[in-house]
């Protein structure tokens, strides 16, 4: 990250993004900053869900980041932010992508990182532009599990949710690295995407994003976003990064939502 960066570690807070979206209603952010707790006690996911985790088996930071480009020129950058921790993730345990796309890692439309289906980790966005002129102040939440899948679904029960971990990518004698070291090159490898994002959109990585889709040309559901479920077959994303939903010979644009495999009856 740039020398501008702001770097915090903190013990304990109720949530990152909440820390960082406080001080950007306040007026209070200049540079960007990068923010790590080793617990967070109201760790969030989308739609208003709790983001659970074992601080000792997980890392959780959020990164405010000022964008030149209005809200609306911004979509797709959930979707960017993807690509980007795993980026970050091939750098820091010295893996190339295709590897890891070997392994089964996949991204999810529009947020969450899938290893082999069961998620690895997820990504919250928030933020906004205080008035027109003024920088669009985006805080990217993120949490990537490290080790121990067990202990972390425990938690998580009853919701028979699947976990994977950074360490279900390695081999029986490699260590994991240092969460401190992911950390910042995660950092690193983001701070480059929004830099390029920044000045192009999003369009130049609807490819790229296409490689790594986990649901392309599977039958599946879209919930949330205040509507009746949608059901069709995943066509991939456009390119400003809406999912493409064919149903009955045409298809859709999908902005906002959930997306699961649908079960076939």
């Amino acid at each position: 990250m740039t020398a501008n960066c702001i770097l915090e570690r903190v013990p304990e807070t109720r949530s990152t993004n909440d820390d960082l979206l406080d001080r950007w209603r306040a007026g209070l952010l200049i540079d960007p900053v990068a923010r790590i707790a080793h617990k967070q006690t109201a760790g969030k996911g989308r739609a208003g869900r709790t983001w659970v985790s074992n601080p000792e088996d997980s890392i959780c930071f959020s990164i405010a980041y000022p964008f030149r480009k209005n809200p609306g020129e911004l979509a797709g950058l959930s979707l960017l932010v993807g690509l980007a921790v795993i980026e970050g993730i091939a750098k820091s345990c010295k893996l190339d992508q295709s590897s890891l796309y070997q392994k089964g890692l996949r991204l999810k439309w529009p947020n969450d990182l899938l290893l082999k289906n069961a998620k690895l980790g997820g990504i919250l966005i928030e933020g906004g532009q205080a008035k027109a002129g003024d920088p669009t102040w985006m805080i990217i939440g993120i949490g990537l599990n490290l080790k121990n899948a067990k202990s972390i679904e425990n938690n998580l029960n009853p919701t028979g949710l699947g976990i994977s971990t950074i360490e279900d990518l390695l081999c029986a004698n490699e260590r994991i690295p240092d969460a401190e070291y992911i950390w910042l090159t995660l950092i690193d490898s983001l701070e480059q995407y929004f830099q390029d994002f920044d000045d192009q959109g999003f369009s130049p990585y609807q490819n790229q994003w296409s490689h790594w889709d986990a649901y392309a040309g599977q039958s599946v559901c879209i919930s949330g976003a205040g509507k009746d479920p949608a059901y069709g077959l995943a066509k991939g994303i456009d390119i400003n990064g809406a999912l493409l939903l064919e149903q009955e010979g045409k298809t859709i644009s999908i902005y906002a939502g959930d997306v699961s495999l649908r079960v076939q009856s």
